[in-house]
C-alpha cells in the first residue's frame, strides 16, 4: 500500500497520535508563543540568535542588551530599545531568550546531572541518545579531549542503565537485541582537518580516535550514532564510517548508526549508497547487526543555501519546505521497506511525516517495535510521550554540556523552532489539525 491508498491511514494515526498527545497535539507552550511571535518579525529574530550566540561573552543584561540593539537595523525597534526602559527590556530578553534555550534543550551538564532524567524518561518507555554539545574542533588537542569525553560518557552511561528496569519494547525489536546505551557523535569533533577539497585527509585523521569508539561500545554494548552535520563533511563522515564498520574487527558489532537528510537533493543517491553497502558480502552484508539509519529532514539550509550562493553552486537542498517533506516520505518508506538489512529511526516532530511512517510500517507487517521514532528534548516531549504511549518505540535526542559549547546548537534549534513554514511554527499558530496532516 502506497501513496493515495495510504492517506486514510495516515489521517487516522495523525489524529490518535494527536489525540494521546492532548490538546490535539497543538497546545502551544509559552516558549512556542514566543516562537511564533519571533516568527513575524524577521529582524528582532535573527537579533536575537545572534545576541543568543553571543551571550557567553556577556558579563552583564546591559552588556546582552547593547549587543542586541547593535544587531537591530536602525528603526523604530532599535530606537525604542535604546531607550532606558527600552533597554532593560531588551536585556531581559536576551538572557531570557539564553536560559530558557539552554533549559529547554540541553537536559544536563554532565551525564551525572542528567542521570535522573534519563531513568524517568527510560520509566515511561522512552529511550535517550546522548550528544555531548561541542562542534568543529581546531587542534588535536581538541579531538582528543573530545574523544576523551565520548569515552567517559560511554562508561557513565553504562553505569547509569545498570540501574533502569528491563523493557522489551525497548531492548530489542525484529532484528535482535538493541542496547540501552547510546551515544551520538560527531566526526567534524574528532579531527580539526575536515576540508571539503581533501576529505581524505580528515577522515584519515579522525580514524583512530572513531575506530577506538566503536571498539569502546563493542566491548560495553552499547550503539554509537555517527551524526551528520553540513554538506561540506558529509562524503568524509559517510565513507569513513561505512569503511570502518566493514572492517573485521566490527562484523559482530557494534549497534552503530548513521543520518540521511532529506533536505538534500541527492539523498536517494545517497540511500542507494547505503543500501547496495549493507547487501555487500564484503562490507555491511557481513555484519550481523544492522546498520540504523537515522532519517532527519536537517538543521543547515541557511548555511548550505548562503554558502551555494557565495560561490554561484546550485543549491543542494530543496527551496520549498513541501519539497523536503515529499523527499522524507519518499525515503522513509525505502528504508522501512529495507527492515531488517536496515534499522530505521524517523527523526521529526511533523505530525504528518511520523504518521505516515507509521502507516508505512503497519503496511508493511513490521511491528511496532520495527522502527524508532526520534524527537529532540524541548521540541518533541509532547510527540515523545504520545508515541511511548502508543506502544511505539520512541527516542529522544538529548544534549549534554554547557551553555557555551551549547550555543550552535541552540541557534539551530531556534532557526528550526521559528521559521514560518516549520511545522512547529504551524502548530503554534494554530493550523487546523485537518491542514497539517494534509499531504505535502
Amino acid at each position: 500500500m502506497s501513496g493515495p491508498a495510504l492517506e486514510p491511514e495516515i489521517r487516522r494515526v495523525g489524529r490518535r497520535l494527536a489525540r494521546a498527545a492532548g490538546g490535539g497535539g497543538l497546545r502551544a507552550r509559552g516558549e512556542d508563543r514566543l516562537m511564533s511571535w519571533l516568527s513575524g518579525r524577521p529582524e528582532l529574530r535573527a537579533a536575537l540568535f545572534r545576541t543568543v550566540d553571543v551571550a557567553p561573552a556577556c558579563v552583564s543584561p546591559d552588556e546582552l542588551a547593547a549587543h542586541l540593539i547593535a544587531f537591530l537595523p536602525p528603526g523604530r525597534l532599535r530606537s525604542g530599545l535604546s531607550r532606558p526602559l527600552g533597554r532593560r527590556a531588551a536585556g531581559w530578553l536576551g538572557g531570557r531568550a539564553v536560559a530558557e534555550m539552554a533549559g529547554r534543550f540541553i537536559i544536563g551538564e554532565s551525564v551525572s546531572a542528567a542521570a535522573p532524567e534519563l531513568g524517568a524518561l527510560w520509566e515511561q518507555g522512552i529511550a535517550v541518545t546522548v550528544d555531548l554539545l561541542g562542534e568543529r574542533t581546531v587542534t588535536p588537542a581538541e579531538a582528543a579531549a573530545y574523544a576523551r569525553r565520548c569515552h567517559d560518557t560511554l562508561d557513565a552511561l553504562a553505569v547509569a542503565a545498570e540501574a533502569w528496569a528491563p523493557r522489551a519494547d525497548a531492548e530489542c525489536d525484529g532484528a535482535g537485541a538493541l542496547p540501552r546505551v547510546n551515544l551520538s557523535v560527531k566526526v567534524t569533533a574528532l579531527t580539526p582537518l575536515v576540508r571539503p577539497h581533501a576529505p581524505e585527509r580528515g577522515a584519515e585523521d579522525a580514524r583512530p580516535l572513531l575506530r577506538e569508539l566503536l571498539a569502546h561500545a563493542d566491548r560495553i554494548g552499547a550503539h554509537l550514532h555517527i551524526d551528520m552535520e553540513s554538506l561540506d563533511s558529509r562524503a568524509l563522515v559517510l565513507e569513513l564510517v561505512l569503511d570502518l564498520l566493514a572492517e573485521p574487527e566490527f562484523t559482530d558489532g557494534p549497534s552503530a548508526g548513521i543520518v540521511l537528510q532529506a533536505y538534500l537533493r541527492d539523498s536517494g543517491e545517497v540511500l542507494d549508497r547505503v543500501i547496495a553497502w549493507a547487501a555487500d558480502p564484503a562490507a555491511g552484508g557481513r555484519r550481523t547487526v544492522p546498520l540504523t539509519v537515522r532519517l532527519v529532514k536537517g538543521a543547515y539550509w541557511d548555511h548550505e543555501t548562503i554558502l551555494a550562493a557565495q560561490h554561484g553552486w546550485p543549491v543542494p537542498v530543496w527551496s520549498a519546505q513541501a519539497d523536503s517533506d515529499r523527499a522524507f516520505e519518499t525515503l522513509s518508506a525505502r528504508l522501512i521497506g529495507a527492515f531488517p538489512t536496515l534499522r530505521t529511526a524517523i527523526a521529526s516532530h511533523n505530525l504528518r511525516s511520523v504518521a505516515h511512517a507509521i502507516a508505512c510500517a503497519e503496511a508493511a507487517g513490521l511491528a511496532p517495535g520495527d522502527v524508532e521514532y526520534q524527537v529532540l528534548r524541548g521540541l518533541g516531549d509532547d510527540l515523545g510521550r504520545a508515541l511511548a504511549a502508543e506502544g511505539l518505540r520512541c527516542r529522544v535526542y538529548a544534549p549534554v554540556g554547557d551553555v557555551v559549547a551549547g550555543m550552535a546548537y541552540l541557534v539551530r534549534r531556534l532557526l528550526e523552532n521559528t521559521a514560518n513554514d516549520s511545522f512547529l511554527s504551524r502548530r503554534a499558530g494554530g493550523t487546523a489539525l485537518g491542514a497539517l496532516l494534509a499531504p505535502p
